[in-house]
């Protein structure tokens, strides 16, 4: 038994120590300092005069802007990579978060008729999991069904043998049921090969929030546009994400408003990224985003987020053309709902009040640039659910 839980530990510590080799970098931009062999080198005089010869090394990735998703696609397999590997940014569009749909596709080939694959295992455990409640369920009825006739009849019921997660099997299969088709005669490896090789054909996809903190703070993404495939300026990529809310754009209700829905999710976004958070969304959890220490890799996350704007001046808001959530007063309901949501998934719920600029305060010129968000402010209130069993010390 102690063999084993040794041989445990040995694996998951080479698992933990390869992530973090892979995952050894925290954005996409590195620093390298070049090694000269010689301690009283070049390196050494040039620290007399205080300069340094650390180089950032830019991995300047490519995607594509698609205003129909609101995001950015990364199409290149080695861009891809690169920033979910340095700083989980992006998801997979066929994948739940890195992506992994191509070597999920030649695992499961590899795996045909030999064993199961782990997505195969999840959706058996699944159907297990399934039946186990629909053989309970059936018990529970056929045991009070029984009780009730027993009652009519002034007799003493059976007792009920209701099944229990430790004690229920699966169904074994009909012995007599007709056994799937032998595959081809042959080596495996020479089956492999007569298939058609795998074509990626999956993406990584940024939100615009993240998008633009690699634009904007990195300087390590350009984004093309998706009809003439020409690099977008910084000034063309700041009004194309802010005028994605607008529909139609033309219209000048929407001109000059410092609640457009993208400034205030990139101002939260920024204000996480920059304290050294991984953003990954949240809506599985009910809330706008979550807070990974390191990373999705590494353990779940500690902390889910609600962004809830903040009007500066309640003008702004009466004549706001923008439905932003959260922004009218919340119901205790909704917050008890989600409260113990993410409490239930060891979680810690943070509202995050993101104040809007007044406009009457602050000239409308300044949102022609990104400067516009040093006059958005964010504060946090942490929220626990009071549970009077485990918190009497």
């Amino acid at each position: 038994m102690a063999s084993n839980r040794s041989k445990g530990s040995q694996k998951s510590g080479a698992r933990r120590a390869e992530n973090n080799r892979i995952y050894a970098h925290p954005l996409p931009l590195v620093f390298s300092t070049p090694d000269t062999g010689s301690k009283l080198g070049f390196g050494h005089v040039l620290g007399l005069f205080g300069l340094s010869r650390t180089r950032i090394e830019n991995p300047h990735c490519e995607g594509v802007f698609d205003p129909a998703t609101r995001s950015v696609w990364i199409t290149n397999q080695r861009d891809s990579a690169i920033l979910w590997r340095r700083g989980f940014f992006g998801k997979g569009d066929l994948s739940r978060s890195e992506p992994s749909w191509l070597a999920r596709q030649t695992s499961a080939r590899k795996a045909a008729g030999k064993y199961m694959t782990a997505e195969e295992v999840r959706e058996k455990r699944r159907a297990e999991r399934k039946q186990f409640k629909m053989d309970r369920a059936a018990a529970i009825a056929k045991a009070a069904a029984e009780a009730e006739a027993a009652f009519a009849e002034g007799r003493e019921a059976m007792p009920a043998v209701i099944p229990s997660g430790a004690t229920w099997k699966p169904q074994e299969p009909n012995e007599n049921a007709e056994l799937p088709e032998d595959s081809p005669e042959g080596d495996g490896d020479e089956a492999d090969e007569e298939l058609e090789p795998l074509e990626d054909v999956e993406h990584l996809q940024l939100t615009l929030q993240e998008a633009f903190f690699l634009i904007w703070n990195l300087d390590c993404l350009t984004v093309l546009d998706p009809h003439t495939s020409e690099p977008l300026s910084l000034k063309d990529i700041w009004k194309a994400f802010q005028s994605i809310h607008c529909i139609p754009p033309e219209l000048p209700i929407y001109s000059n408003r410092f609640d457009n829905p993208f400034l205030v999710n990139y101002a939260a976004y920024h204000y996480y990224r920059s304290l050294g958070w991984v953003v990954k969304g949240g809506i599985k959890f009910c809330v706008d985003l979550l807070l990974y220490k390191r990373g999705p890799v590494f353990h779940h996350a500690e902390f889910g987020v609600v962004v809830i704007p903040v009007y500066e001046d309640p003008a702004d808001q009466e004549s706001s053309p923008f439905n932003l959530p959260n922004a009218n007063t919340f119901s205790w309901t909704w917050l008890s709902t989600v409260n113990r949501v993410n409490s239930q998934v060891q979680k810690t719920l943070i509202l995050s009040y993101v104040t809007i600029p007044a406009s009457s305060r602050i000239s409308p010129d300044l949102l022609s640039s990104p400067a516009c968000l040093a006059h958005y402010s964010v504060r946090d209130v942490v929220l626990r659910r009071f549970i009077p069993a485990r918190m009497r010390d």
